[in-house]
């Protein structure tokens, strides 16, 4: 005779934690507090007559049967998610939900909202930033753009825009503009370079491509996200690094110069969309963003 399942809260408290290896951050997913995630796991394993959790450490290990029961409740939420996503975009009022980072948001995707829509007119788009795109279902979201390296996680649809490339600018407020405008690269080497955290291999992967040292390289003021960076070179506050799209608006208003030009990475502008029957809002605008990022 066939039993009820578990709670689902309790299954899912359970799938968060074993997917991210962490009461904790479990927690914070779900939006609950630490204790009611290990209220429902213990309620899980007690109802299952199995330990799902072992010690090692300070950390937490999946023991066989966790290990069999993370795998399971990670396909059926799979599932469920797709059949839902399904059904939601079937919905004739549904928007096309794109996720990208909050810097391509405003410095890139807002400025051309207008062209987009004179363009795309029948594309209802919802905007959504999100600064972790690894997720392999991109749950919640129809597609996402983003600048990444090869090999695309395996459930994504990859279509690849344009290859990235980035260079170093500095503004005319620079109070050592006139000068650096004129000098060679190397120039560089004697400055307190702008840098962000979410990119720390930029500066490193640009000198390269100089035949520059990455450890001749001096840091200066660090910032948490793309945007704040670029505003700070806006402002004269030092020489930034950044993709050529994202500046181009600066490049061609003279808020932003760019001495050494631009150089490609191994890195991509890419639509990524998870693996599922086609959809023509996703092609329409694929093209479109090819033929925006041609001109940036």
């Amino acid at each position: 005779m066939s039993r009820e399942l578990p709670s689902l809260n309790a299954l899912r408290a359970f799938e968060a934690a074993a997917r991210l290896e962490s009461v904790s951050r479990a927690a914070a997913e779900l939006h609950v507090t630490h204790g009611a995630v290990s209220r429902q796991i213990r309620a899980l394993e007690a109802e299952l007559g199995v330990p799902l959790f072992g010690r090692e450490g300070r950390g937490l290990t999946l023991t066989a049967a966790g290990r069999q029961l993370r795998d399971g409740a990670a396909s059926a939420f799979a599932q469920l998610r797709q059949t839902c996503d399904k059904l939601r975009r079937e919905t004739s009022h549904a928007p096309f939900v794109l996720g990208c980072a909050g810097s391509v948001l405003a410095r890139w995707v807002i400025p051309r909202l207008e062209r987009l829509g004179r363009d795309l007119p029948d594309l209802k788009l919802h905007l959504c930033a999100v600064e972790d795109l690894s997720a392999p279902t991109l749950p919640g979201l129809d597609a996402a753009l983003l600048l990444a390296e090869p090999p695309w996680p395996t459930p994504w649809q990859a279509q690849v825009l344009s290859p990235e490339r980035i260079g170093p600018v500095l503004s005319p407020r620079h109070p050592r503009y006139a000068a650096l405008r004129k000098a060679s690269a190397n120039a560089l080497c004697k400055e307190a370079l702008l840098h962000t955290a979410s990119r720390p291999q930029a500066w490193p992967a640009w000198a390269r491509t100089q035949r520059i040292a990455a450890g001749r390289l001096h840091y200066g003021q660090s910032f948490e996200h793309l945007y704040y960076l670029l505003e700070a070179a806006v402002a004269g506050l030092g020489v930034a690094i950044a993709p050529q799209p994202l500046v181009a608006d600066d490049l061609a208003a003279g808020r932003l110069a760019a001495p050494w030009g631009f150089r490609a990475t191994p890195a991509s502008w890419v639509l990524c969309a998870p693996k599922r029957a086609d959809d023509a809002r996703a092609s329409a605008l694929t093209d479109w963003l090819r033929r925006e990022l041609a001109g940036s």
